[in-house]
């Protein structure tokens, strides 16, 4: 099969990340699945290919600038000018802010936003050469404040600004650039947030089902479902915006 289009996806060897890949993959783009660890890829890659479309692992930090251009020129080669780009990698460094280490504020911003950065710097030349590209920025709800989470919830925040400065820079090149807001979502680390109250996973999950309208906690897969649609063809005059996909409103 012939990908005329090729998408990265980072922290895609797992969760939502992973999720996405293997969605893109659906609508027929080409994905590198990228994340720290190349070797963890190998499970997303497989799905991914399982649906006939080509797809590589690749190893690299986000928030380091050499390991960025490397593995950016790496999707050039192999598969292909990047013209949609998905900004999914994220850590948790949880603590009030009384207990909060510089170490631990400086790592969540460097990952989340140090990286969305310098990937999206990396990839903007060959969606502007293309007149194309979908730039998918991923936020959360506790952009909107989350106790324990101050260092995270300022990323996130920053990232909505990112994306908005960067819908008005890049899009007389015909590249939109959005973000999405998770709410409650099943993964590894909503599980790794139970851990830090204290809390087992299952009674946390039974007490957003209470609070969220919808009455359920969301799946990897919603958040895919609302990162294909940005990218879609149909979501060109949609720039700009934050969509919480978190069940029910926000803010």
């Amino acid at each position: 099969m012939i990908n005329t289009r090729t998408a990265i996806v980072t922290g895609a060897a797992r969760g939502i990340g992973a999720a996405v890949a293997q969605r893109l993959a659906a609508d027929g783009l080409a994905v590198a699945v990228l994340d720290l660890d190349e070797t963890a890829c190998s499970d997303t890659v497989d799905k991914v290919r399982a649906q006939g479309v080509n797809a590589i692992a690749v190893g690299a930090d986000v928030s380091d600038e050499a390991q960025v251009a490397a593995a950016v020129d790496r999707v050039r080669s192999e598969l292909g000018a990047p013209v949609v780009l998905v900004n999914n990698a994220g850590i948790l460094r949880d603590n009030l802010l009384f207990k909060m280490s510089v170490a631990d504020w400086a790592a969540v911003m460097q990952v989340h936003l140090q990286g969305a950065f310098l990937m999206s710097r990396a990839v903007q030349s060959d969606m502007v050469t293309a007149g194309y590209g979908r730039i998918v920025n991923m936020s959360s709800s506790a952009a909107l404040g989350n106790r324990g989470q101050a260092n995270y919830s300022a990323a996130k925040a920053g990232l909505q600004g990112f994306t908005k400065t960067l819908a008005i820079e890049l899009g007389r090149f015909g590249i939109t650039v959005n973000a999405i807001g998770p709410g409650f979502i099943r993964t590894d680390m909503t599980a790794a947030t139970a851990a830090r109250m204290g809390m087992d996973f299952a009674d946390l999950i039974a007490a957003g089902e209470k609070a969220i309208p919808v009455g359920r906690v969301g799946e990897p897969e919603d958040v895919a479902h609302a990162a294909s649609f940005l990218i879609s063809e149909g979501a060109g005059f949609i720039s700009g915006q934050v969509l919480y996909v978190s069940g029910g409103p926000q803010g």
